[in-house]
């Protein structure tokens, strides 16, 4: 933080110099004519002989002197000038400090998620919160899930199966979810027992992790999803469904989880984790089967 203050104050004492410089610019000329002018003479004495050359240093602080003189003089006569420079180029970052609004570029998201991470923040210090209410369970056995996901017919959505502190953070995103963009969110798996891991794995469509490989067997990873008009919502391609994924995935990243749309391979965009208790609790887990043999 030092440095970036101290090279920002360096930037602005070049910038006022450089328009002090382009509103004087008759005084710009004289100094350099001197110093060109010193720099040969030094050059041209420095082979001399030692009197010579120091009479010759001599000169050249009689003329550093001079140019000192001269400067001072010019900064006395033309100082509220540079006050007024150097409080114009201030403006602008100040104002852009004091309103800190978010600039958003063609084809980029306009979610300004300050304000929405600081509600998660707030939610976290404050009470404990509670799960909402289930859906009706007709919400998860639709013919369209049981043909594009039917691993979420017998899905765990127990909350007291999840992590405390995980469960917390999902509800906060619910909150803010709710509160803030209007999305209604669902909890469509908690727990995941090493069994049903295996199993999903065989399967080859919805984990490639096998037993005790993923966070849900240790309670440390949630899948959601957004509800709208009593359906849960998978079509990425959808403009609503699209931006409600990407808005829980920046929530989850503010409450410090990870979000699986950010993985390179298999994008999960239902999921969060807490993945260093998750992977901390892998490592334990190995170490406790390899213990016993397995």
């Amino acid at each position: 933080m030092t440095v970036i203050l101290v090279v920002a104050i360096v930037l602005l004492l070049l910038v006022a110099l450089l328009c002090w410089g382009l509103l004087f610019p008759e005084s710009l000329g004289p100094v350099f004519a001197r110093l060109q002018a010193r720099w040969a003479a030094a050059r041209q004495r420095a082979g001399r002989a030692g009197d010579r050359a120091g009479q010759g240093a001599a000169r050249v602080r009689s003329g550093v002197r001079e140019e000192v003189v001269s400067v001072r003089t010019s900064l006395r006569r033309h100082w509220p000038v540079l006050v007024i420079a150097v409080a114009l180029l201030s403006i602008p970052p100040l104002v852009i400090l004091m309103s800190r609004q978010t600039v958003v570029l063609s084809d980029f998201r306009g979610d300004d998620l300050a304000e929405s991470g600081s509600m998660v923040a707030q939610l976290l210090r404050g009470e404990r919160l509670t799960p909402p209410p289930a859906p009706p369970p007709e919400v998860f056995t639709t013919t369209e899930i049981r043909r594009l996901r039917p691993e979420i017919v017998t899905a765990d959505r127990k909350w007291n199966q999840i992590d405390p502190d995980l469960q917390q953070r999902v509800l906060a995103i619910y909150e803010v979810m709710r509160r803030q963009y209007g999305y209604e969110m669902v909890l469509i798996e908690g727990y995941r027992s090493p069994e049903r891991q295996a199993e999903l794995m065989a399967g080859g469509k919805a984990t490639r992790a096998g037993a005790w490989q993923s966070c849900h067997q240790y309670g440390l990873g949630v899948d959601s999803a957004p509800i709208r008009d009593g359906r849960l919502q998978w079509d990425m391609e959808d403009p609503w469904t699209r931006r409600g994924y990407f808005l829980y995935g920046e929530l989850a990243e503010q409450a410090g989880l990870d979000w699986g749309g950010n993985w390179r391979s298999l994008k999960d965009y239902v999921h969060v984790e807490v993945t260093d208790r998750c992977r901390a609790a892998r490592n334990a887990k190995r170490d406790e089967l390899r213990r016993q043999g397995l």
